[in-house]
């Protein structure tokens, strides 16, 4: 089976009088890049958050929110005024460089900044709450797996299909084999048939066409062809993390059909050709979000 890079989880834990969200979100990437945003009070946890998350996720480019509200109110909190003024300037020094609008809601969007909220009585948060915070990063991680995994499933019969198509079309290469041979010969025949008086060995021209029509022989490209072919679909069926092996199995494949259509010498061949770079050129766009 195949992983998709791209996917979404989130989880809410909440216990007593504090709700703790997190919301992860991954794109492709070559490697673990990986950014979190935190509440202050759970700062020296992050890289304990950031392990937790590499273990679950292994590549992408990830994003992290984590959100902590307090769901009862005893008084003690404020809204921090400072850090506010200072969010809703950079905003509008942003939507000046950026020339785009500033927010019409500034509280819906002011409210969801972090820290906005601060206590008189600030405390360090207990061991329940560090326990409900991995909680809430480890499901929010796997729930993001389960979306990888669909967009898995996805992916692969999006691939069996393109694989499909180009196993098809490499089958049609056959028909066209003897009459590229025959047009080959015949236009050599044609062309010595045109000089004036030409005197020449037919057994050396038999030799020499068979040199040439070799050289042109596209056997061993349609062997390797259908080798990577059924490469692909073994690999695609084998243990999740298997993108970059794919990505080079693609490569091959390209190759070799870029060989068959300089060799193919004939115009249904090469029509053939251009569908098997069109089905191809689909599946590497798409192969860059598989783990």
């Amino acid at each position: 089976m195949i992983l998709s890079m791209t996917g979404f989880g989130k989880f809410v834990a909440e216990a007593d009088d504090k709700k703790i969200s997190c919301e992860i979100k991954s794109l492709n990437s070559k490697q673990l890049d990986m950014a979190v945003r935190i509440p202050s009070s759970f700062r020296d946890k992050e890289l304990e958050i950031r392990a937790l998350i590499g273990r679950i996720l292994e590549r992408g480019k990830v994003d992290v929110n984590i959100f902590l509200e307090t769901t009862k109110c005893d008084g003690a909190a404020r809204f921090n005024t400072p850090l506010l003024e200072s969010y809703k300037q950079r905003i509008v020094e942003l939507s000046k460089t950026l020339g785009i609008p500033e927010p019409a809601d500034w509280y819906s969007v002011l409210m969801r900044m972090p820290d906005i909220l601060k206590s008189e009585n600030s405390e360090e948060p207990k061991e329940a709450d560090v326990t409900m915070l991995l909680t809430a990063v480890k499901n929010a991680s796997e729930a993001l797996m389960a979306h990888r995994r669909s967009e898995g499933e996805r992916l692969e019969e999006f691939f069996t299909g393109r694989i499909e198509r180009i196993t098809e079309l490499l089958a049609q290469v056959p028909a066209y084999e003897m009459e590229r041979v025959n047009k080959i010969r015949t236009r050599i025949e044609e062309n010595l048939n045109r000089l004036p008086a030409a005197e020449y060995d037919n057994s050396r021209l038999e030799q020499e066409m068979i040199y040439y029509i070799e050289k042109l022989d596209i056997n061993e490209e349609k062997q390797r062809l259908t080798q990577h072919l059924r490469y692909f679909m073994e690999t695609m069926a084998g243990a999740p993390g298997q993108g970059k092996k794919l990505g080079f199995i693609i490569q091959e494949m390209g190759r070799e059909i870029n060989t068959l259509g300089s060799k193919s010498n004939h115009a249904e061949l090469q029509k053939l050709v251009v569908k098997m770079k069109d089905e191809l050129e689909q599946i590497k766009e798409q192969v860059l979000n598989v783990m």
